[in-house]
């Protein structure tokens, strides 16, 4: 499939029994999916590593996504099985034609994937998006497949966390929340120490200037996350 498209479509089966499979669009969304997999413990339990990008075709994207289902229904598992369908923020790929393809393996494997006990966990951003997300959380209704389906509101990685680690889930709204309080609280303390020490003035970067960023910006975080 790779060879017969301009686009980039990469799939690498490293634990047939595995219970965490992902199908991510995006070469630096598929490294940072997989480290934060690892990163909360479940390194053993990661099936696949793989990504779809280049804006492929609605036909590439369904064989693409019908291989790696095909492997993953193949055995059954008691504890349940977790599909992430993530990505950052395309800034070309058509989304909701991409998810077409993905909606199509989907539903061709509803009763596999049922019978699987698997949860699908979505995000994913850029042109079309909407639709395509609207469309992913429809398919999965249909099939009776349980499924958390969110846009660029979620951060790239939150599926990851929400899917592993339950007890430590957020909203995307509680997040925004939280976004917007660490915001507003440091642009406070900045304005205010600037003022008592330096009064009404304009700093001027030069090339000599260094600047440190002191704290967790997440905003700042996920935009670099998001440009792929």
């Amino acid at each position: 499939l790779d060879a017969r498209t301009g686009a980039s479509l990469k799939f690498t089966l490293l634990n047939r029994s595995g219970r965490i499979w992902t199908l991510i669009a995006g070469g630096g969304a598929s490294v940072v999916y997989t480290d934060t997999i690892c990163e909360y413990g479940f390194a053993a339990e990661l099936a696949n590593y793989g990504e779809y990008s280049g804006d492929p075709a609605e036909e590439f994207v369904f064989e693409y996504a019908k291989t790696i289902l095909s492997v993953m229904t193949a055995s059954p598992e008691p504890h349940g099985k977790i599909l992430l369908i993530g990505g950052g923020v395309a800034n070309f790929t058509d989304v909701a034609s991409t998810f077409k393809g993905i909606v199509k393996a989907l539903r061709l494997f509803g009763g596999a994937l049922k019978a699987c006990g698997t949860t699908v966990w979505v995000r994913r951003g850029g042109p079309n998006s909407t639709e395509g997300l609207s469309a992913m959380k429809r398919a999965c209704e249909e099939i009776g497949v349980p499924a958390h389906v969110y846009g660029p509101e979620a951060h790239l990685t939150s599926i990851v966390r929400d899917a592993l680690l339950p007890s430590k889930a957020t909203s995307p709204q509680d997040t925004a929340v939280l976004d917007s309080a660490a915001s507003t609280e440091a642009q406070t303390l900045t304005s205010s120490k600037l003022a008592d020490t330096l009064g009404p003035a304009v700093i001027s970067f030069e090339e000599g200037t260094q600047a440190i960023v002191y704290g967790l910006q997440i905003k700042a975080v996920q935009r670099m996350l998001d440009f792929d």
